[in-house]
C-alpha cells in the first residue's frame, strides 16, 4: 500500500491526523452518552479520552491487514475539530475495508460527516484500490444509516440480535459499496454537474 498525503481537503473540511492540542474537542463528543449510546464503547472519562487519542496519533497509515487509519475532520476556515472518520483495513486477500465514523452532534445538520465520509470512500477506492468498503450501525441509529444511505451503500444484511451491548440484545444493519458501484454514481455525479449547451 502507498502512504496517504495528508491531510486530505474537501470543499469545507480538512481531515488530517489527530494532534495532543485535540484533547479537549474531542474529549467532548467521546465523554457525551448520546453519542457513545450506539458505539462499541461507553462514554470516557478524560484518562480513557486521552488513551483513544493516542491510538489515533499512532493510527495515520495502512500499511497492512489490520491496520486502522483515523482521520479528525475540522472545519478548515475555524479548524474547529467536528469529529473523525475512520478506515479499517479489514481483508488483505477479499480487497475489504470497514467505514466508520463519529460527530459531535454540536455540528450536526451541515452534512459535514457525508461529505467526510465521502472523502474517505473516495481515498479507500481510489487510492487503496479496496474491492469492497462496508459499514454496520445498531438499527437504532437511524441517524448513521440515513449517513450510509446518503453515500450510495446498500443495505446488504439485518442482522437479529447479534450484539450484546450495554446491557441489552442488539440488532445490526450491514451496508456496503463496491467498487465499480461507486465509480458508477462517481461518474453519475460528474455528468449530472456539467453544463449543459
Amino acid at each position: 500500500m502507498v502512504d496517504v498525503t495528508l491531510p486530505i481537503y474537501t470543499d469545507r473540511l480538512s481531515l488530517r491526523p489527530f494532534e495532543q492540542s485535540d484533547f479537549e474537542a474531542m474529549h467532548i463528543y467521546h465523554s457525551d452518552p448520546k453519542v457513545c449510546r450506539y458505539l462499541p464503547w461507553p462514554a470516557r472519562n478524560k484518562e480513557d479520552s486521552q488513551a483513544a487519542l493516542e491510538r489515533r496519533i499512532n493510527s495515520t497509515q495502512l500499511s497492512q491487514e489490520g491496520d486502522t487509519l483515523y482521520l479528525a475532520v475540522t472545519i478548515s476556515q475555524t479548524a474547529d475539530l467536528i469529529g473523525e472518520v475512520i478506515l479499517f483495513w479489514r481483508s488483505l486477500t477479499s480487497k475489504q475495508a470497514e467505514l466508520g465514523y463519529v460527530f459531535n452532534p454540536a455540528f450536526a445538520g451541515y452534512g459535514y460527516a457525508t461529505e467526510a465520509a465521502a472523502a474517505i470512500l473516495k481515498l479507500g477506492f481510489e487510492h487503496f484500490e479496496f474491492h469492497r468498503i462496508y459499514a454496520r450501525c445498531d438499527t437504532r441509529n437511524t441517524d448513521s444509516y440515513k449517513l450510509m444511505e446518503r453515500l450510495n451503500m446498500r443495505r446488504e444484511a439485518h442482522l437479529m440480535q447479534n450484539k450484546f451491548d450495554k446491557g441489552t440484545w442488539c440488532d445490526q444493519f450491514t451496508y456496503a459499496l463496491l467498487a465499480h458501484e461507486w465509480q458508477a454514481h462517481h461518474q453519475h455525479a460528474e455528468v449530472s454537474a456539467a453544463p449543459h449547451d
